[in-house]
C-alpha cells in the first residue's frame, strides 16, 4: 500500500479510504506484526481478521531452519559426520517439490534421532491444519498440536507455537473465511 512498513503507512491507507468504505470490509488479512493487529482492530472492527496462513508457514520454517542450524553447528563442534550437511530445503520444502537428490537425503536424515528430524516431524503434522474445514475441529486440532510442540523441548518450536495459541481466534478465522483469503 506504501512504501516501507510503519503505522503511519497502514492508517494513512484508512484514512485515504474513507470511514464509509472501511465500514463495507468484510475481511482483512495480515501478518501478525503487532501494529498491523492493532491498526486494523482500530480501523475495521467489524471485518473479519485472518492472518496470512504463508507468513504463519514462513515462521513455521524460519523455526524448524533455527533447530538444524544449531544442531548441525553442535554436531560439527562434537566431531561427528556432517549428517545435516545440504540438508536445509530438504526440511523446508513441502516433500512434493523436493528434487530427487533432496528427497534421498531427507530419507537419510530421517533415519537419525536428531531434534532437526523431530522439528521436521513437527512441521509435517502442523501442515495438515490446513485440511480441516470445520472451524471447530481445527481449533482442537491446532491445541493439540501445541502441546505436542510445547513438550518437544525444541525452544524455536515452542516459540512459534506460544505464537499460534497468542493468535489462535485470527488463524481460525481463515476456517470461517471457509479457506478464502
Amino acid at each position: 500500500i506504501e512504501k516501507g512498513r510503519y503505522v503511519k503507512s497502514l492508517l494513512r491507507f484508512f484514512q485515504d479510504l474513507g470511514k464509509e468504505h472501511c465500514e463495507q470490509i468484510e475481511y482483512v488479512c495480515s501478518d501478525m506484526w503487532k501494529p498491523y493487529l492493532k491498526v486494523i482492530k482500530k480501523k475495521v472492527p467489524q471485518a473479519l481478521h485472518i492472518l496470512d496462513r504463508f507468513h504463519i508457514v514462513a515462521n513455521l520454517n524460519k523455526a524448524i531452519n533455527e533447530v538444524r542450524a544449531a544442531e548441525a553447528k553442535r554436531l560439527k563442534k562434537e566431531g561427528y559426520d556432517d549428517v545435516l550437511k545440504n540438508s536445509k530445503y530438504c526440511f523446508l520444502k513441502n516433500p512434493e517439490n523436493l528434487t530427487d537428490n533432496q528427497r534421498a537425503k531427507l530419507d537419510e536424515v530421517v533415519q537419525y534421532d536428531l531434534k532437526s528430524v523431530r522439528a521436521y516431524l513437527l512441521k509435517e503434522s502442523f501442515q495438515l491444519l490446513w485440511t480441516y474445514s470445520s472451524t471447530y475441529w481445527a481449533g482442537w486440532y491446532l491445541e493439540k498440536w501445541c502441546k505436542r510442540a510445547m513438550r518437544s523441548r525444541l525452544d524455536p518450536i515452542k516459540k512459534f507455537a506460544n505464537s499460534m495459541r497468542k493468535h489462535h481466534t485470527l488463524i481460525l478465522n481463515y476456517f470461517k473465511a471457509k479457506k478464502q483469503l
